[in-house]
């Protein structure tokens, strides 16, 4: 049952008597949440559930992996818990309420429970900022020696990047993959190699 049949049935049992708040509620209550599919170390469940769909909007699922497959909302987690030092930590978790806060605000919800559409516009009002900007953002922070704090939608790319590239499905299904070493051939006909090897 879709959002709107039970709001639709609930108007009816109600006498058509609902008020803000109740609606609120019911839409908020029907909402289905998405499985996070590993326990976050540093994240609460919500914020873990963000970076997702914040990252399968940077990767979609197309007829590759995406990054929820690629599991890059648990790398983004581990990069948080071992790796980024304080600042950088409280840096990208204000970053993170902010892009939650302006998702609330355009739309009235959470990123996460937001639609494709509205998730979609958001990442491109924040990407076309930043493309729009003077000077490239990522590259006044590098320029910067790391002293100011790096765009939160930036930082969030270049994570989600680093943890798509360097999964299995990132690096076997939508990268070139040379597998080093490679399998051991003992005898293999001049014919298929086409030449003697070198070494």
């Amino acid at each position: 049952m879709n959002r709107r049949e039970v709001l639709q049935r609930s108007a009816a049992v109600l006498g058509y008597t609902l008020t803000g708040p109740i609606l609120a509620g019911i839409m908020h209550g029907c909402k289905a949440k998405p499985e996070l599919g590993y326990k976050p170390q540093f994240l609460k469940e919500d914020q873990a559930a963000l970076i997702a769909e914040l990252a399968e909007v940077i990767i979609p699922r197309t007829d590759t992996p995406g990054a929820k497959d690629a599991g890059v909302p648990s790398f983004i987690d581990g990069m948080l818990f071992e790796v980024y030092p304080a600042e950088a930590k409280e840096n990208f978790m204000k970053g993170l309420a902010a892009f939650n806060d302006e998702a609330k605000q355009e739309y009235g919800d959470d990123f996460a429970d937001c639609t494709a559409e509205q998730k979609n516009a958001l990442v491109k009002k924040h990407h076309d900022a930043l493309a729009g900007s003077n000077v490239d953002a990522s590259q006044a922070w590098y320029r910067s020696g790391g002293k100011k704090a790096k765009p939160f939608i930036i930082e969030m790319k270049e994570l989600t990047l680093a943890g798509f590239f360097t999964s299995e499905p990132g690096a076997t299904q939508t990268l070139q993959y040379n597998q080093v070493p490679g399998p051991f051939k003992g005898c293999v006909p001049l014919a298929e190699v086409g030449k003697t090897w070198a070494t």
